[in-house]
């Protein structure tokens, strides 16, 4: 640690301090700023050039001037102590504890930025995770060791979809060793105080490890958070043998602090104002999320970010979805219809679902009751939006059947709302009863073996 102040500051914009002639700064080395009235906040070396050393304030930069504000470099980067004491508390954006409790003893200080896995030391997710939900059960389910982001938009229900998920999650046969790490970034008093409230009522939070970043912290703790929640993780997956899932929301505030640091650096911006290195950073966060050979545990992550203006193709969730595996799409016209949660299974895709569901995974026919499932709803909602153009006088009676199922899997399947919770077996038979109402002669995509085993049709 370097007793040397550095008091050549060029420059200092509304989160950036601008130093000149720095000896041997190290990228993302903290620093403490010394204010004129002997007060200190710490910061973190943005960036590194043989004229200017960028350094991002973790605090506010009012009252600090070029001629009195002062800059020490510590040697050291940003770290997070983990233990076993991280369960059941409550922390912000930096790790610092937040729920009235002592700071983590008696554990291990990590470098917060890590690493990605490397693809040769990957394994191939291949458990089922039940969240409860059927939407995501039944038709895009979850894979141990998989990234499935949610998108979603301003205004509709996924703080409570987070929760219903962090609450309910489990791996069949082993949820003694299933943990929760929950960040919210950027979010507003009004949503930490739910988080903290439901994880507390629900009894989960004794296993869980909550981050929240409010909306009026500064913008660097935003990028952080998610790199010491995924340190948490880490120390819980790969070092104590557990299966965490790491649920990250709003990834859309994430990236916007990304842009306005950018911006303050003076960068040339991309695709709509945000960085052209965005998809690099966003992957050496999700990156970080799956199965290493030879370990136990594993990091399943859930990112939920909001579409800007309900755009699917903004950079966000565009990027997003090149680095993940799938989506869980959430639905303006079934939220408007009092569809909870309003996912859209149509839209929604999971790459691996193949690979955690089947014979002593979930059952046998789920691949193939999903698929049946999928198209007999994409039937319906067709046939639905051409009786609004020709009328439904105009639709047969098989058509009117196919309709009826749309409306009904709507009612009955997707529609389960925030507290309720179903396992598989409740999902897959709530997905027979609904086709029952169809013709059997129309289940081309089911074997004669199932619809025998579990079909519900009159003989």
């Amino acid at each position: 640690m370097s007793d040397v102040y550095y008091k050549n500051i060029k420059k200092i914009t509304n989160i950036l301090l601008f130093l000149e002639n720095v000896s041997e700064p190290a990228y993302n080395e903290l620093v403490e700023i010394k204010l004129g009235n002997d007060s200190v906040i710490t910061g973190q070396v943005l960036d590194a050039s043989d004229r200017f050393t960028i350094i991002q304030s973790f605090g506010n930069t009012s009252g600090m001037n070029v001629d009195s504000t002062k800059v020490r470099l510590t040697g050291e980067t940003a770290k997070f102590n983990v233990s076993d004491g991280m369960l059941g508390r409550v922390f912000n954006g930096l790790g610092e504890p937040i729920d009235g409790g002592p700071s983590v003893y008696g554990g291990e200080r990590r470098d917060i930025n890590g690493s990605p896995i490397n693809p040769y030391a990957r394994e191939e997710p291949s458990e089922f995770i039940q969240t409860g939900i059927s939407a995501i059960d039944g038709m895009n389910s979850l894979v141990r060791g998989q990234k499935l982001p949610i998108f979603s938009a301003s205004g509709m229900k996924h703080n409570q979809l987070a929760v219903q998920i962090a609450k309910q999650a489990k791996i069949i046969g082993d949820s003694g060793k299933f943990a929760i790490v929950f960040g919210g970034i950027g979010i507003t008093s009004e949503s930490a105080n739910y988080f903290k409230e439901e994880f507390e009522k629900s009894g989960a939070l004794d296993r869980t490890v909550v981050f929240l970043n409010l909306s009026s912290s500064p913008s660097m703790e935003r990028v952080i958070l998610p790199r010491v929640a995924l340190t948490a993780a880490e120390y819980l997956a790969y070092d104590k043998g557990m299966h965490v899932l790491v649920v990250l929301i709003d990834m859309t505030n994430y990236c916007e602090a990304l842009k306005e640091i950018s911006a303050a650096r003076e960068e040339v911006p991309s695709r709509r104002g945000y960085p052209g290195y965005m998809y690099t950073d966003l992957a050496s966060i999700f990156e970080r999320a799956g199965k290493i050979k030879g370990k136990e545990g594993s990091i399943t992550m859930l990112p939920i970010l909001t579409m800007p203006g309900d755009d699917i193709t903004h950079p966000i969730p565009d990027l997003t979805g090149y680095i993940t595996e799938g989506q869980v799409v959430l639905n303006r016209e079934l939220d408007k219809k009092g569809v909870s949660p309003n996912i859209d299974v149509l839209t929604s895709l999971s790459r691996l679902m193949n690979q955690g569901i089947g014979a002593n995974k979930t059952r046998e026919d789920h691949r193939d009751l999903a698929n049946q499932l999928f198209a007999a709803y994409a039937a319906g909602k067709d046939l639905r939006n051409l009786s609004e153009v020709v009328g439904e006088g105009a639709l047969s009676e098989n058509d009117k059947k196919f309709v009826d199922f749309s409306s009904r899997f709507e009612k009955d399947f997707v529609n389960q709302g925030y507290e309720t919770e179903r396992s598989i077996t409740d999902t897959l038979a709530i997905g027979w009863t609904l086709l029952s109402g169809l013709d059997k002669r129309e289940m081309k995509r089911l074997k004669e073996g199932e619809i025998k085993k579990y079909g519900k049709w009159e003989e």
